[in-house]
């Protein structure tokens, strides 16, 4: 096999997140479905913008939170995603660069503008997602680089990119690229209605393309119809390791023959949940790269995870490498 030059690389929607704290009633008073992610047009955008009150606005998107966390591990991450050529697509430039994720994707030129998350984070710490996709819709199959794919151990797809036909071809463009390559192919679900819209795409990607999967317990069953311990026995061995998370309870990571038990790493305070999932794929990601045991690797994925939700935002606000003994 030829040598890397990225631990992993990540493919999927280029955003801005803003974030702001509101009360249950908000997500009454615009019919917001809690826990969830929809995808928003631009009036809707606006309208939820112009309502929401001390906002915190940071580069985002599933699997560029996820690169992001890899990097502060002390990982060589890339990621594949498309922005417009306007003030937040070079806002999200800047910041890959500053935090050490690889991004040299060609912007956009006219179109829909730089794509932006709307978070609402709920005083149980839950966030509530409506996503405007903007030019993260625009990334062709022409926009993805083979020999970075190539040259990456590790592909990371984020789930939301299959809801739109162009990033769909795109994302499995770079599975085959990968694959092709002899690469791994990891996978997060991203969203129990994302499962639901894409239930026999999914099954499918499982049954032949995936070697490593993520997902939480409402994703899995989506995906199964089952409860957890039961989800987890339909899904081992379909894939080479599956990353199950609870929240507070921990997760499992399972192979065909074995299951780990990874314990949370416990914060005085859960201030918001945003990109607990993302920075938990990061720590085992980073770990997998790095040929640690099923062990080691989710232990990392529950400290990224741990201090992603003691404060706004969903990327670390301190290096992962300082989290981990050397």
């Amino acid at each position: 096999m030829s040598e890397t030059r990225f631990d992993v690389v990540g493919i999927g929607n280029a955003i801005v997140d803003v974030i702001a704290r509101q009360p249950d009633d908000f997500l009454q008073a615009f019919d917001l479905v809690k826990g969830s992610m929809e995808l928003i047009d631009t009036e809707r955008a606006v309208q939820l913008y112009d309502a929401m009150s001390d906002v915190t606005q940071a580069s985002g998107g599933s699997a560029g939170n996820t690169m992001a966390g890899v990097a502060s591990f002390g990982g060589r991450s890339a990621f594949i995603g498309k922005v417009a050529n306007d003030e937040l697509g070079t806002v999200f430039a800047t910041e890959s660069a500053s935090v050490g994720v690889h991004f040299d994707v060609e912007r956009a030129s006219g179109g829909e503008p730089t794509g932006r998350s709307m978070i609402i984070v709920t005083p149980d710490a839950e966030r509530t997602m409506s996503t405007f996709l903007g030019a993260a819709t625009t990334l062709y199959r022409s926009d993805i680089d083979e020999e970075l794919v190539s040259a990456s151990e590790i592909l990371y797809c984020e789930g939301y990119i299959w809801d739109v036909d162009v990033t769909k071809d795109a994302i499995s463009h770079a599975v085959a690229v990968a694959k092709a390559a002899g690469r791994k192919i990891s996978f997060t679900l991203s969203d129990s209605f994302c499962v639901e819209r894409h239930y026999d795409d999914w099954h499918r990607l499982l049954n032949g393309d995936i070697d490593i999967l993520f997902a939480n317990e409402q994703e899995l069953a989506a995906l199964t119809g089952l409860g957890f311990d039961d989800a987890i026995e339909a899904v081992r061995g379909r894939c080479e390791v599956l990353c199950a998370t609870r929240g507070p309870q921990g997760s499992i990571i399972a192979t065909a023959g074995s299951t780990v038990e990874i314990a949370p790493v416990p914060v005085a305070e859960v201030v918001d949940t945003t990109g607990a999932g993302d920075q938990y794929a990061a720590g085992v990601l980073f770990g997998l790269s790095q040929n640690m045991d099923l062990a080691q690797a989710g232990h990392l994925g529950s400290v990224a995870a741990s201090a992603t939700i003691a404060h706004m935002g969903p990327r670390p606000s301190v290096a992962l490498s300082t989290l981990v003994p050397s």
